[in-house]
């Protein structure tokens, strides 16, 4: 089983304070990471997510720093044969939706069809690409599996399995407003697009959650400085995704006024590069190019403070299967032997093509400055920059308006696979056009195995193949960071590489 390190680095000293564990203040936390539907079959994005984690329920879910799914709304789940082609579930009893009526193994089979029939352009449904049916059977839900899945479980306890009440979601249609049915620890009060989400506990929760936590309000911060001006003037409580590097890179866990957390992560960013035939990146030798002039050590110092690492394999450390596979194929910047390949591919200098980044987004238009700033010095690339808001940069990238754009990845649960289909494979959620028998045939023969510690070799191959064929360029590995007021509790837990975002951790102290 891959094993996902995720140590607490840095927790200020508590002040001796009075307890304050029993009231109900709401818990204000503020966020730059924006929420593109309410709906689960809408958004495949962590805002979007964490929001999920909390209003609704999977049948699986991972305990804090858990690397092994664990019942929620299911009472127990399994695979029936050693070919990992069927996986059933029961559910819990007494869950209900805000309506009072009881779920039903229905609603759960559902939720799975309308992700897959919806197939929205920004949605989950490509981690369910191995999904061929689901019955329901009175309290039994069972999932036919069109190739063996081992990872079918994991992907089962990510936001895209949140079950929702079929009577309240239209079938074919994402649901539109601002109400949302689920059976999560939370019930949401109030939500304004883009402001706020605000949050109480849910006295109906029935799951693997001990206790529901304080009421909780979720704040939306257009971007880092905005999110860094509320923090300072302490109109928000917690502030997490993202402070900008400058005040991350200045927190001091000594400073008896605030928590800090800092915790090893999973999340990573990387430079996607469209390979469709419209594009002037479709060629492998450009793209490559692109690689041999690349700088991450300058991006991670002189853009995020050193607040990130350089990453140079599509998976990152702390997961099974994690190399240095771009280190290895370019391990120095070289326009010389980036020139040797634009002349080999024919095309014309410099090569020109655009870029996008989604605004607000940590320090995207700093770091798309100091990439265009890299590639355009070797006189080889005219970089046309662009910065977008967040769901209108979704669609753009998604519908292959853009030759190049840089998006964070956040684990969707502890282990390589997440960053193999969803990236790299056949109609990965990216849309860069990339496809690869050699990729597709090894990330299915990785999840033969329900041992996970037997995946290292398909990775470190199908990562050498990406290296090669470069659909994406690694960037960065991020750190996470929590900030709370010294009377907040629990932010050490909220996000720990799981996908789950754990606000009912938040307390009074």
């Amino acid at each position: 089983m891959a094993l996902l390190v995720v140590a607490i680095v840095g927790v200020s000293a508590w002040r001796l304070l009075p307890s304050r564990g029993g009231t109900d203040k709401t818990i204000t936390v503020g966020t730059t990471d924006a929420v593109t539907s309410l709906d689960p079959a809408g958004a495949y994005d962590a805002g979007s997510w964490a929001l999920y984690s909390n209003l609704f329920q999977s049948l699986l879910t991972f305990e804090s720093d858990g690397t092994t799914p664990v019942p929620d709304a299911a009472k127990s789940c399994s695979f029936t044969d050693t070919g990992l082609r069927t996986y059933r579930c029961r559910l819990r009893e007494g869950l209900k939706f805000p309506s009072g009526r009881a779920m039903t193994a229905e609603d759960v089979k559902y939720s799975f069809d309308r992700v897959k029939k919806i197939k929205s352009d920004v949605g989950p449904a490509s981690l369910f690409d191995t999904l061929g049916s689901v019955d329901a059977d009175g309290t039994t839900v069972t999932f036919h599996l069109t190739t063996p899945d081992a990872t079918f479980p994991f992907k089962v306890a990510t936001g895209a399995g949140s079950i929702v009440d079929h009577t309240r979601y239209p079938k074919d249609a994402l649901r539109t407003g601002g109400d949302v049915d689920g059976t999560g620890p939370y019930r949401l009060k109030r939500y304004v697009k883009g402001k706020s989400a605000v949050m109480e506990p849910n006295g109906s929760y029935e799951g693997a959650v001990t206790a529901t936590g304080k009421p909780v309000e979720l704040r939306y911060f257009a971007d880092g400085d905005a999110l860094d001006t509320a923090w300072q003037d302490k109109t928000v409580d917690v502030a997490t995704r993202t402070l900008t590097p400058k005040v991350l890179a200045g927190l001091n866990p000594s400073d008896p006024d605030q928590r800090v957390s800092v915790s090893d992560s999973s999340e990573t960013r990387n430079l996607y590069l469209n390979t469709h035939a419209s594009s002037p990146l479709h060629d492998a030798r450009v793209r490559r190019a692109v690689a041999w002039l690349l700088n991450r050590e300058e991006l991670a110092s002189d853009v995020y403070d050193g607040t990130v690492d350089p990453l140079y394999s599509l998976i990152p450390a702390g997961l099974t299967g994690h190399t240095t596979s771009f280190f290895d194929a370019y391990p120095a910047q070289s326009a010389q032997k980036a020139r040797a390949l634009l002349t080999e591919a024919g095309v014309s200098l410099p090569v020109r093509f655009t870029y996008g980044y989604g605004v607000g987004r940590g320090a995207g238009a700093e770091e798309a400055a100091a990439i265009k700033k890299q590639l355009e010095a070797s006189g080889l690339f005219k970089v046309d920059v662009k910065g977008y808001e967040w769901t209108a940069f979704q669609k753009r990238y998604t519908a292959g308006k853009l030759d190049a754009w840089a998006v964070g990845w956040v684990a969707d649960y502890p282990d390589p696979d997440t960053f193999g289909a969803p990236l790299v494979g056949t109609g990965s959620s990216m849309n860069t056009g990339y496809s690869s028998k050699a990729v597709d045939g090894l990330i299915t023969d990785s999840r033969r195995y329900a041992d996970r510690g037997r995946v290292s070799s398909d990775f470190r191959d199908l990562q050498a193949d990406v290296a090669e064929d470069v659909p994406l360029i690694p960037l960065w590995q991020q750190k996470e960071y929590v900030v709370s007021t010294e009377d907040v509790g629990g932010g050490q837990y909220l996000s720990d590489g799981t996908g789950v975002f754990r606000l009912w951790k938040l307390t009074w102290i």
